[in-house]
């Protein structure tokens, strides 16, 4: 007879046994000899912050489909991965207390990138795809007068005053950088006059990033066991997250609001000029009115979901292309010789976008078309994604089969399943040598097949994602991108000051080990 002593540890023993050899997943090459049997394991690699590095090796040593736990797989794949997880529309949650719900704003307001459920998501990107579509933003006089003030105004006067401290031209290009984006970005958003002037204000620009760099070290408990997070602190008061970040959560959810209320006012002005117009702030307000209005909905104030919104796409936003244009610095920096002949380039811009050429910069689709500028960011999004980690998605109720042809596997409902840009965009049968920076690759699609191209460029390239829930800012990223690298190498030649910590982090979003990436700046263009 067994002693009661021993019953509850055998019940625990004989329940995982069971679970393991009813989970399908058992069939599916382990990341680890724990992971069929328990979720501790994945949970300690990303508190550790080496999940990245510990997929890409799991993939590289087991194959395209991975189970990283009892009710988790990690995909490396098109066909059997991305296509039908990406492309099939699987939904961001599957009913449970959701890992993107981390991404609301102001106490649990959603927005379109943290809500769970396709049908909510689909209907709020109408409202603003348009808005961020590559042929609107091409056109827009608003945005194209806003990056021109911006450029002129204050990108190249913060570049020039560097030559006046006490180091010649050597400066933090990561936090200039990070302003740039903001300023563009909200400028959009907001209009001009009601958006960020972090380019002009260091105080402020220092302010700001303090406070949303303070909350990286603290995503993991609210992330991946919100459950456990919030009992702990509603119940137990024991705070797994410093009240800090939500002081810096407060602050800069404050910020944004006022910007909203900055852009209201605009908008009840009778005349404006065409770059304070807050281009997706109007749009978004008046489609989120009319929605309300259609619903029969007595709710006037929309504020807290403008805000929410608009916070996640400012914060995605700057955050995003500034990790971008931090390497695309240093990766010019040293190979001077893409620097020179990028530079050289550059000269052929009618106007060059130099301070005598203010306000006029050159056509956007200009811009856009430069081959040797588009290799230079397209090649910096690939080797350094500023999001290279997992993007969850959950199967759906019937189950699915994942994996190329010629081994596929049955996944269950609501697993959790993901692909990652930066394990996509370390594939050597698609990007040879991978691990090296080569914008030319880029250049040397002209004479590919077209299958190799596909490949490249839309299939395995990932940056922005893929399917119905893809970025819906790319477009303007890539446009303040271009704008801005195209006015920093038309006036300086940058080289390394110092780069300590310029690693990317192991995290879902990258961003440079440190916030302080030091750079000479060397003038090489009479400016006027």
């Amino acid at each position: 007879m067994i002693p009661l002593l021993f019953l509850p540890p055998l019940l625990l023993l004989a329940h995982i046994l069971y679970t393991y050899l009813t989970n399908p997943l058992r069939r599916i090459p382990a990341a680890h000899p724990l992971a069929p049997f328990t979720a501790l394991w994945i949970l300690s690699i990303r508190w550790r912050s080496i999940e990245n590095a510990t997929l890409k090796a799991a993939h590289d040593k087991l194959g395209p489909v991975v189970c990283l736990s009892p009710s988790e797989v990690s995909v490396n794949c098109v066909k059997g991965g991305i296509r039908e997880v990406y492309m099939g529309g699987f939904e961001k949650g599957n009913g449970r207390w959701g890992w993107y719900e981390f991404f609301e704003n102001y106490k649990g307001v959603p927005n379109m990138f943290s809500t769970s459920a396709n049908k909510i998501h689909s209907t709020r990107k109408r409202m603003l795809s348009n808005i961020y579509s590559k042929s609107v933003l091409a056109s827009s006089p608003a945005l194209l007068a806003q990056t021109s003030s911006i450029i002129y105004g204050r990108f190249l006067p913060a570049l020039s005053s560097t030559f006046s401290h006490a180091e010649p031209g050597v400066l933090n290009v990561y936090a200039l950088l990070s302003g740039a984006t903001m300023d563009i970005v909200t400028g959009y958003i907001f209009g001009l006059a009601s958006g960020s002037n972090l380019l002009s204000d260091p105080k402020q620009l220092d302010w700001f990033l303090d406070l949303y760099n303070s909350r990286r070290s603290f995503t993991f408990w609210p992330q991946e066991l919100p459950v456990l997070t919030s009992i702990l602190q509603s119940w137990f008061r024991y705070r797994l997250v410093p009240s800090f970040v939500d002081t810096a959560n407060a602050e800069i959810e404050k910020w944004t609001e006022n910007m909203c209320n900055g852009a209201a006012a605009v908008l009840r002005q009778p005349k404006t000029r065409i770059e304070d117009t807050p281009v997706v702030y109007q749009q978004l307000s008046l489609a989120l009115l009319k929605e309300a209005k259609k619903i029969g909905s007595e709710k006037t104030d929309l504020i807290p979901s403008i805000a929410s919104e608009v916070l996640d796409h400012l914060a995605a936003g700057f955050d995003t292309s500034g990790i971008t244009l931090v390497y695309v610095v240093h990766e010019l920096s040293t190979h001077l010789d893409i620097q020179a002949r990028l530079q050289a380039e550059l000269l052929t811009l009618s106007p060059p976008i130099i301070p005598s050429s203010a306000p006029t910069l050159p056509d956007p689709k200009v811009i856009d078309a430069l081959p040797l500028l588009h290799a230079v960011v397209w090649e910096t999004l690939r080797l350094h994604s500023a999001i290279p980690g997992p993007q969850p998605r959950f199967t759906p109720a019937q189950g699915c089969h994942l994996g190329p042809e010629e081994q596929t596997y049955f996944v269950p409902g609501g697993v959790r399943v993901s692909a990652s840009a930066g394990l996509l965009h370390a594939n050597e049968d698609v990007y040879e040598r991978a691990e090296e920076w080569r914008p030319e690759r880029w250049l040397e699609l002209e004479k590919a097949e077209e299958e190799k191209k596909r490949d490249m460029e839309s299939r395995w390239f990932w940056a922005f994602g893929s399917g119905g829930r893809m970025c819906v800012g790319s477009h303007l990223a890539v446009y303040q991108m271009k704008y801005i690298v195209a006015a920093l190498y038309s006036n300086y030649t940058t080289t390394i000051f110092d780069d300590t910590g310029i690693e990317q982090s192991d995290s879902y979003t990258a961003p440079p080990k440190s916030d302080v990436i030091m750079i000479q700046l060397a003038k090489h263009v009479k400016t006027g």
